[in-house]
């Protein structure tokens, strides 16, 4: 069986017949054969978007009945949570428990723009009795989502849900790695009844299939999440055509623990946020700031915590940190332990495979302490079960330390002095701050992030914004006076 591209309503091989092969994380094994995209099968999904936005129904059909298409989707979903959690765990190596939750979140995630779609009032502006200026919002045509594969299915909707809420149809182009859950998503929509050509898929690699979606002159919008290098090469693509950008990016997340903070709850909220989802987040807090007076403490428990977190096969409800995605990632992972170790960090926990699992791509949870800020496990995104911990001695050392990357997507500060909460969350470099919480979402609230993190803030009616272009109406209630020119 080959895994076919979903374009106008039906499954497709490729124009060229070329297929690739998708490994197991937690065997390396090859278990499925994928359809390789090329510009070609690019171009005939954007063609029947295209079409399905000039002729269909779609960008035409009021808010409530597009919202009520979005809520069957959400419930097709959910009728699914297991199916696609056993897809996930297989492809790409979450534990299962995990992997049960991004589910819930992909049907979450229609339902909320459902709910966006329906409430979102126009804006109105009135100069007097004269003029009324109203400001309409209008789908900007085919969108283009390009979607990672550390939770693919979840992050597939939080793009797929406010697109097709605007109005837009789509094109989505699923990670390499991690294409199986995506496969689901015809199913759902023709069971939701979407019609044909709103929704088409992709797949293949990145610089194939990817790069022909970005440079197609009918895709006006794309929005990307992903590494800053490959975020960067869309930038220079998209130039050309002018598209707008929304681009989640790459992060290096500081967690600053303070000496007056609740030091259980801190240290919790560090071990969550870089072991869950196999620290294959990009808000993970992967550089643990730790104020000097419990800066030992703090870096012996949480490494001691580390080594207590349970590896083990994706399938085992027990695991709490699974395969990671690819041999390729877990290489480059591991070298990231060599370099941090090479560089005179101290190895505090982990490090190495775990001895009971000899194939796939574990890697045991591992924290570096005495990082400094020239290493490059400092600097550098890891994406993976790594975390490295550096003392401070003051608020403005914190600070300068937080902001000492080039990142900026989230920061997470602990501490009990509300006023230091305050000029601490206004002071660092990032989209997103959490004070005295872990990565809790809000999803009214915008995402993203500054710097080398990306452009663009999406969730919420700024999603809706990156879909939909100003119509901006002035209309005049009375006879305005109006200049002459060219009278005597």
């Amino acid at each position: 069986m080959i895994l076919e591209h979903y374009i106008d309503g039906a499954h497709v091989p490729s124009i060229s017949g070329d297929t690739f092969t998708s490994l197991e994380p937690a065997t390396n094994r090859p278990y499925l054969t994928v359809s390789a995209g090329h510009a070609e099968d690019v171009a005939a999904a954007v063609a029947a978007a295209r079409k399905a936005f000039g002729d269909g129904p779609w960008p035409r059909m009021p808010a409530g009945e597009r919202a009520a298409t979005l809520r069957a989707i959400a419930a097709a979903i959910e009728t699914r949570d297991e199916r696609l959690a056993a897809l996930e765990c297989r492809d790409t190596g979450l534990p299962i428990t995990q992997a049960r939750g991004q589910a819930r979140r992909a049907a979450q995630n229609f339902r909320f723009f459902a709910d966006v779609i329906t409430t979102l009032g126009e804006d109105v502006y009135r100069v007097g009795s004269a003029q009324l200026n109203y400001v309409l919002r209008k789908p900007v045509g085919v969108a283009g989502l390009i979607t990672p594969w550390n939770t693919p299915f979840m992050l597939a909707t939080w793009k797929l849900a406010p697109a097709l809420a605007a109005g837009c149809p789509v094109v989505l182009k699923p990670a390499e790695w991690s294409p199986l859950s995506a496969g689901l998503l015809p199913e759902i929509m023709e069971e939701a009844g979407l019609p044909p050509g709103v929704f088409n898929l992709v797949h293949g690699i990145g610089e194939d299939a990817g790069a022909a979606l970005v440079e197609h002159p009918d895709v006006p919008v794309i929005s990307f999440t992903g590494e800053s290098a490959t975020g960067r090469v869309i930038m220079r693509a998209a130039a050309g055509h002018l598209k707008t950008l929304s681009m989640e990016l790459g992060g290096k997340s500081p967690l600053i623990v303070f000496d007056d903070a609740d030091l259980e709850r801190a240290l919790d909220a560090a071990v969550f946020g870089v072991f869950s989802l196999n620290g294959e987040r990009c808000t993970a807090s992967s550089r643990v700031l730790a104020h000097a007076p419990i800066y030992a403490e703090f870096t012996a428990r949480l490494a001691e915590r580390a080594a207590q977190v349970r590896v083990g096969v994706p399938d085992d409800p027990a695991t709490e940190l699974g395969a990671l995605i690819h041999p390729d990632h877990h290489a480059q992972v591991s070298e990231y332990v060599r370099i941090g170790v090479a560089e005179g960090a101290r190895l505090a926990a982990g490090g190495a495979r775990p001895p009971h699992l000899p194939e796939g791509n574990y890697l045991s949870a591992t924290v570096f302490a005495d990082v400094t800020p020239d290493m490059r496990v400092f600097q550098e995104e890891i994406f993976g079960p790594v975390v490295c911990v550096t003392p401070f001695g003051s608020e403005s050392e914190a600070v300068e330390l937080a902001n000492a990357t080039r990142y900026g997507l989230a920061a997470y500060v602990w501490t009990s002095d509300l006023r230091r909460a305050h000029r601490m969350a206004q002071a660092v470099e990032s989209g997103m701050v959490w004070v005295n919480s872990q990565n809790v979402r809000d999803l009214r609230t915008p995402f993203g992030g500054v710097k080398a993190s990306g452009l663009g803030r999406e969730g919420g009616r700024h999603s809706i914004d990156v879909y939909t272009a100003a119509h901006i109406v002035h209309l005049a209630t009375e006879d305005l006076p109006v200049p002459r020119f060219g009278t005597a």
